[in-house]
């Protein structure tokens, strides 16, 4: 029980860090793809890159801390499944090259910022 709360608490967070950053979709455009969801796909994969890179050479972050930042925070903050959804309509709206280019940025930083955050760890 104590665990499910921990990752309850820390998805509370980062839902509300998600819809927040969201926002950006409402401001900021490129290309009709969703830069708000974009931003956050891999701003969480930078952070929980990091994190990971943290907890395999240390004992820093305890086992519930890793529970609540990386399940919690990071599985509320992102968003696989509004960007499967958002794909869909691009798809619907016959913007076959804007979800070419969203998935392939998504997967590309995405990759590329959990890897940075994993190097970074490394300075600590």
């Amino acid at each position: 029980m104590k665990q499910l709360l921990i990752v309850g608490f820390g998805g509370f967070i980062g839902s509300i860090a998600r819809f927040l950053v969201s926002k950006l979709n409402l401001h900021w455009h490129f290309l009709s793809i969703p830069m708000g969801t974009l931003t956050v796909n891999v701003l969480g994969s930078l952070i929980i890159g990091f994190l990971a890179g943290v907890s395999a050479k240390s004992e820093i972050i305890s086992p519930a801390m890793r529970l609540f930042l990386m399940v919690g925070i990071c599985g509320g903050f992102t968003t696989f499944s509004s960007f499967t959804n958002e794909n869909l309509t691009l798809m619907q709206n016959g913007q076959f090259f804007s979800v070419l280019l969203y998935t392939g940025f998504s997967l590309l930083f995405g990759f590329l910022a959990v890897y940075l955050g994993y190097i970074t760890s490394n300075l600590l």
